[in-house]
């Protein structure tokens, strides 16, 4: 029989090298994963935490750093939203990583006093996670905020509090023995944006209703508006952000 050719191996997606290369640099530089580690990943089912679970998942295939990963989605009864949870769950097992859904209630009157509903449901997400992160033994916790989300937060403090800080890449919790990690920080929106799409990920099937007009909304504007000013607003904010030693702590 005559030889046959060997195969050739499917095309890697330049958009997977770009996030990979971005992911890969900022984990070395902010020391995001360790050998060891059991990370629990949020996800909320938007393209964000899809492409961080994706990303972690494949990661955990690689020996070195060894790292275990698993994930939680948080459903919150009193918002009306809605996540193909069945979705999300071949979605983590075609990665081999086990998922856990939690539904909770939160009280519309928090601790006495109102609160606005995002505050609240922020507050009661992040508890369970926490909680849930504990029991399981993980030592690190993977949310999927990217760049943008990490320099519009930058520009809220700045003008809404007056101070220059912003949600760091790494941060260890004080009363508990968890740290909280960003491996997408240095990538951009639009790039997870561009993968997504690419990949088919569903979108939610019905996105909060809370989320169409908040001051980060504005923000948003604000942003895109200094990148339209200057192509480098991008660039210089975050060097600012890494010089000044804000994505650490």
């Amino acid at each position: 029989m005559p030889i046959q050719p060997p195969k050739k191996p499917h095309p890697i997606s330049p958009h997977l090298k770009h996030l990979t290369a971005r992911v890969s640099d900022a984990c070395r530089r902010f020391r995001l994963l360790e050998d060891g580690d059991h990370i629990l990943v949020a996800v909320s089912g938007g393209k964000d935490s899809l492409t961080l679970l994706e990303l972690l998942g494949r990661r955990q295939r690689i020996h070195v750093p060894s790292i275990r990963v698993e994930a939680v989605h948080v459903r919150m009864r009193e918002v009306d939203y809605m996540t193909d949870t069945q979705y999300l769950q071949d979605f983590a097992d075609r990665l081999g990583v086990p998922l856990h859904v939690r539904e909770v209630s939160f009280a519309s009157d928090y601790h006495g006093r109102p609160k606005p509903v995002c505050f609240i449901c922020s507050t009661v997400r992040r508890s369970v996670i926490f909680n849930l992160a504990q029991e399981l033994g993980c030592n690190k916790i993977a949310f999927g905020h990217h760049q943008d989300d990490i320099i519009r937060t930058a520009l809220m403090n700045l003008t809404f509090q007056g101070h220059f800080s912003t949600m760091p890449a790494r941060l260890q919790m004080r009363k508990m023995p968890l740290t909280l990690i960003r491996p997408l920080c240095a990538v951009p929106e639009a790039l997870i944006r561009e993968w997504a799409d690419e990949q088919g990920y569903r979108p939610q099937a019905k996105r909060c209703p809370h989320e169409t007009e908040t001051t980060r909304t504005a923000i948003h504007r604000v942003f895109d508006e200094m990148e339209r000013l200057s192509p480098d607003a991008r660039n210089s904010l975050w060097r600012a952000l890494v010089d000044a030693g804000k994505l650490e702590e």
